[in-house]
């Protein structure tokens, strides 16, 4: 089983709900593989999910630039070509100047002095460490964000062929990978990994970094709140992350 995280499993105030949690450890205590594939860094992720599922599931980070599986002592980190983030933050200084932009590196927060949209990354419980533009192009960057801008069509115009961009958050978020992954790419190496099949996954997910995973030859789910070219490519509709749809269709696995 392959889960993402907002939108999916988390309700709208990004917790899981009981009937959620009891669905998902039914499925692993009978030996079904959980994969979290999500945007999020790390840090978020252990803020998110209780102990039990972090034990034992594996995680696709970064829409798939960071995959880990802490029982076999899997990590796979795949960073931005650093000649890709210096021209993308010298564009972003010259024709976005009022944007907002930050790098993570490694479960690391960076910023410049731009705004954070608070909404958008949770601030409540991290800070990004500022520095300079020049010292940001330094880093090996494992996905760059960019927040208030009008127009990703024409940055992804300039640097489409070297990085992987998706817009999400209802248009708000911009971000940026390594061009050769995804969260369908990170989930591919832990399939590979663990010998599975992908006529055996099961994928749940609801917005436009999920359309890769779409793609794959699994069994597709999208939740009812997913945008409408996701609910066009799945097997199958579940109820609301708000109404636990993603237990409605585990229970009915497991019963």
């Amino acid at each position: 089983m392959v889960l993402d995280l907002d939108g999916t499993f988390l309700n709208t105030g990004k917790t899981v709900s009981k009937r959620n949690l009891d669905a998902v450890l039914s499925c692993l205590g009978n030996g079904m593989k959980v994969i979290i594939a999500t945007a999020r860094p790390p840090r978020s992720v252990h803020t998110l999910l209780p102990a039990e599922i972090l034990n034992v599931c594996s995680f696709v980070y970064y829409n798939g630039a960071l995959i880990e599986d802490k029982q076999t002592n899997l990590e796979t980190h795949i960073s931005i070509e650093r000649a890709a983030t210096a021209a993308i933050l010298d564009y972003c200084s010259e024709y976005l100047p009022d944007c907002g932009i930050s790098l993570e590196v490694r479960d690391q927060w960076f910023a410049n002095s731009g705004p954070i949209d608070e909404e958008v990354f949770n601030t409540r419980h991290f800070r990004p460490q500022v520095r300079s533009n020049e010292e940001l192009k330094s880093l090996e960057t494992t996905k760059i964000l960019i927040t208030y801008f009008d127009n990703p069509e024409e940055l992804q115009s300039h640097f489409g062929e070297q990085v992987h961009f998706v817009v999400t958050d209802q248009g708000t978020l911009i971000q940026i990978m390594n061009r050769s992954v995804s969260k369908a790419s990170g989930v591919a190496l832990l399939l590979h990994h663990f010998g599975i099949s992908t006529s055996q996954v099961m994928v749940f997910g609801d917005d436009y970094n999920d359309i890769e995973l779409f793609a794959m030859p699994v069994h597709k789910v999208a939740m009812f709140n997913a945008i409408e070219g996701l609910k066009e490519l799945a097997d199958q509709i579940t109820d609301s992350n708000d109404n636990d749809g993603v237990a409605i269709v585990l229970e009915r696995i497991i019963s």
